[in-house]
């Protein structure tokens, strides 16, 4: 549902609840404030187009979201995308890769895709997360300390170029950029100032220092993009070709998977601190829309923020009306102080995005999995941090979702077995068919686990047999939950070679599901009556008359 619906079936629009989400909205606002910004900088686009990303898609993702607490706004783990994209097609080629990517967000929603989204593994996710944590907090080195530009090229190049660039550090810059560090990090515990977010302590520290000591040398906003402009966003529908389609594709497909993980684990969190319950299909499609129309007033990519959606909740922020008021704020702030925003130095930026570097890194986490993890799912995680820093995150997810899935099929596999059952585990069944032991030309065997295409061999392996073949094969599959189409030709070879061989196979036990796929694919026909049995005793009973039958005959000769 609708979170803004849900809210008010709940009764959290009457007005007696406004009073709490119009604080929480604003203090959200102002946290919100210097983080926009900082993740434009660093995504390649001008520093305004952060915060008009935040307004459209606060407000979006709060009207049509599936969470009622959430809040939207460009993050962090969008910074390397939308950097390499900005970096191959220029800012039109984000913003059309940014509405493909809406696009994509609303089918994925329309197609209830939600829970599908949280199978991808801890490994893929920590290791690229980590990377994308590395590569934020060398790009905003040269900011941090006053280096020159690093020059195209690897990102172990531009490591390279930077380490040998701190024989030119500007020490104004970097003193500058450590007091907003100990601001970011300290400054709530400044007396008096436990209210004030420590990124909006640091940016209004620094700028008041620039501006007293008129410090024409440190790098600012203005100085490095040109003024804000104090204005709203106006309407414009970027030039899209199928060309140009057709090249986005791959880093829109990317930005839509990174904005539909980070959304929806962020309305998990809210989940488990505010007691709700998202919708996470609606998420999908609220995201969708707010990353439709960010695009068209000159936003880029945006999906929930999990350290502004914590900061709405621990402030009484229980409604949708939150979002809006902190969308609301920012455009008031754009509106009336855009001209002192452009003072704002950029190593105080740089301060702020390296602690939500070190935050999005998960070091002890990513450590404790180093060390605890399977090899399998370490190896994984490797992987995906050395491709996501060495090559690029679209490979890197590729790679590292293709690795789990197939380190996931080994296990499956390895976990089916073709188990032959002896006659002291069937005494239930014989006494059922009205036997006292089982014959000794009939073999019993079940497949126990999913027969997919990752287990086909394991019937083989035991039904090659070294000494002579048995008459009968009865083939339990009550175990089997789902067989699919190589499982089902594998399973109709193998019943061809044994009847050719002279043996009886007796199919027994399925469910509904894998005996409608028989049936289908003739495997088991509608009219054969000793192909296909509800049950083993069923099968003894048709083998002791297909006995009883052939000695009838024999007496008849």
């Amino acid at each position: 549902m609708i979170a803004l619906l849900e809210a008010r079936r709940a009764g959290l629009l009457r007005p007696g609840n406004w009073p709490r989400n119009i604080v929480a909205g604003l203090i959200v606002g102002v946290v919100a404030l210097p983080l926009a910004m900082a993740f434009a900088i660093a995504s390649g686009v001008k520093p305004e187009q952060g915060l008009y990303t935040a307004i459209i898609a606060g407000i979006a993702v709060s009207l049509f979201g599936g969470s009622r607490v959430q809040v939207a706004g460009p993050t962090g783990a969008f910074i390397v995308i939308l950097a390499g994209v900005v970096a191959q097609f220029g800012v039109s080629g984000l913003l059309v890769a940014t509405l493909m990517a809406g696009v994509i967000l609303v089918a994925m929603g329309l197609a209830r895709l939600g829970a599908v989204i949280r199978f991808i593994p801890d490994p893929v996710i920590v290791g690229f997360t980590a990377g994308i944590a590395v590569i934020i907090w060398v790009g905003q080195w040269q900011y941090f300390f006053g280096l020159p530009t690093a020059g195209e090229g690897p990102f172990y190049l531009k490591v390279w170029q930077l380490l040998h660039a701190f024989t030119q550090l500007h020490m104004p810059t970097a003193l500058l950029g450590l007091g907003s560090l100990a601001l970011v990090l300290y400054g709530p515990r400044i007396p008096g100032m436990a209210r004030v977010p420590g990124p909006l302590l640091a940016m209004i520290a620094a700028t008041a220092v620039v501006v007293a000591f008129d410090l024409a040398d440190v790098a600012t906003i203005e100085s490095t993009f040109g003024a804000i402009p104090r204005a709203l966003p106006t309407f414009a529908v970027p030039s899209i070709s199928f060309d140009d389609v057709m090249l986005l594709l791959p880093s829109a497909f990317t930005i839509a998977m990174l904005g539909a993980i980070e959304s929806l684990l962020s309305a998990v969190v809210a989940d488990g601190m505010a007691g709700t319950r998202h919708d996470s299909n609606q998420e999908l499609i609220g995201q969708g829309i707010a990353n439709i129309v960010s695009p068209l007033f000159g936003g880029i990519a945006a999906t929930g923020a999990i350290a502004r959606t914590a900061t709405n909740i621990r402030n009484g922020g229980n409604a949708p009306i939150a979002g809006v008021v902190h969308a609301l704020l920012l455009v008031l702030i754009l509106l009336v102080i855009a001209p002192y925003a452009g003072r704002v130095p950029l190593s105080a930026l740089a301060a702020i995005l390296f602690v939500i570097a070190w935050n999005m890194s998960e070091a002890p986490r990513f450590l404790r999995m180093v060390r605890q993890a399977p090899r399998a799912d370490v190896a994984i995680l490797l992987i995906t941090f050395g491709l996501t820093i060495l090559t690029d995150l679209v490979v890197a997810v590729n790679i590292g979702v293709i690795l789990a899935m197939m380190q996931f099929m080994r296990r499956m596999s390895s976990a089916v077995e073709v188990v032959e059952h002896k006659q002291a585990s069937l005494r239930q069944e014989l006494d059922a068919a009205g036997l006292s032991a089982l014959p000794t030309d009939v073999a019993v065997y079940s497949i126990d686990g999913p027969f997919f295409f990752g287990s086909v061999d394991s019937l083989e392996r035991a039904l090659s047999w070294s000494h002579d073949a048995p008459r009968y094969v009865a083939l339990r599959l009550e175990r089997v939950p789902f067989i699919d189409a190589t499982g089902l030709k594998r399973l109709e070879s193998t019943i061809g070679h044994l009847r050719a061989r002279g043996v009886t196979v007796l199919l027994n036990g399925a469910n509904m599901g894998v005996l409608r796929k028989l049936v289908r694919t003739g495997i088991v026909g509608r009219d054969d009556p000793g192909g296909y049995f509800k049950d083993l005793s069923d099968a003894l009973l048709h083998v002791e008359a297909q006995r009883a039958a052939d000695g009838a005959s024999s007496a008849a000769e």
